[in-house]
């Protein structure tokens, strides 16, 4: 979570003697966090080799540019994810404001055995009204392996799994709930963390980036296609002011997303 920094601290600290070869993206602002990688590599005496870019993903057949569509999202670029929205085609990618339309919507597109799921980042703490509890306890062995008619399982679309249960594992369609952690401002994407009775912002850095890396996790782990819920909010609600949420969902929209 903390950036490819952390494996070229863990080389130099405790693998001196290893020989290095990485490819030249290593250096893509995306995975430095700020830190200056080459400095890091030439202390390393990395070897840079362009072929060591693994520029198409092996997900699934549908999803060989939607890491890229995502990147772009993440960092804000709406005109460059709308470009490459139209290379993702054969991934459906769909954005609601319902929770139930969302359901329906994942549950149509599956098929056999194909598994979905309920994701949200885990400091989604406003999803609650929603029936959405990213606190409750989960166990992932249950979430991913149960099968339709176990209410433990991800099929019931009830117990909701965050960006630390499904780093590195897949569903076959995800519907991914969007809170109000990671919202759009005049100035672009601002995370913020819920503490006590209210959101604030978060400050630091890394901390910035750990909120946007948790959406971009839950965003690449479908295989055929995903769902994004975006909540309407409640006037009555400061935690949940839905012109906040609206502008979530405008973003999306302008992204090339299509509505539901």
């Amino acid at each position: 979570e903390a950036g490819m920094v952390e494996w070229l601290s863990a080389l130099e600290s405790g693998f001196p003697h290893w020989s290095i070869h990485c490819s030249s993206q290593i250096q893509n602002p995306e995975y430095d966090w700020t830190n200056d990688l080459s400095a890091w590599l030439r202390r390393l005496g990395a070897n840079i080799q362009p072929d060591l870019h693994l520029a198409v993903s092996l997900r699934s057949f549908r999803a060989e540019h939607v890491s890229a569509f995502v990147g772009a999202l993440i960092i804000g670029d709406a005109g460059k994810a709308r470009n490459l929205y139209g290379e993702v085609s054969r991934y459906p990618m769909v954005v609601t404001r319902k929770l139930q339309r969302a359901k329906e919507w994942i549950r149509n597109q599956a098929r056999g055995s194909e598994r979905i799921g309920l994701l949200a980042s885990s400091n989604a703490i406003r999803l609650k009204p929603e029936g959405i509890f990213v606190k409750q306890d989960l166990d992932p062995a249950q979430w991913f392996l149960k099968g339709k008619d176990d209410i433990r399982s991800s099929y019931y679309l009830e117990d909701v799994a965050t960006e630390f249960h499904v780093q590195g594992l897949e569903l076959d369609w995800a519907l991914v709930c969007w809170d109000l952690n990671f919202r759009r401002t005049k100035t672009g994407w601002k995370s913020f963390s819920f503490a006590g009775t209210r959101w604030q912002t978060v400050g630091d850095h890394n901390r910035t980036r750990y909120v946007a890396n948790s959406y971009r996790v839950l965003l690449t782990r479908a295989r055929q296609g995903f769902v994004i819920f975006v909540p309407e909010g409640n006037p009555q609600d400061p935690t949940r002011e839905p012109a906040t949420y609206a502008a979530i969902y405008d973003f999306l929209r302008e992204c090339g997303i299509e509505a539901i």
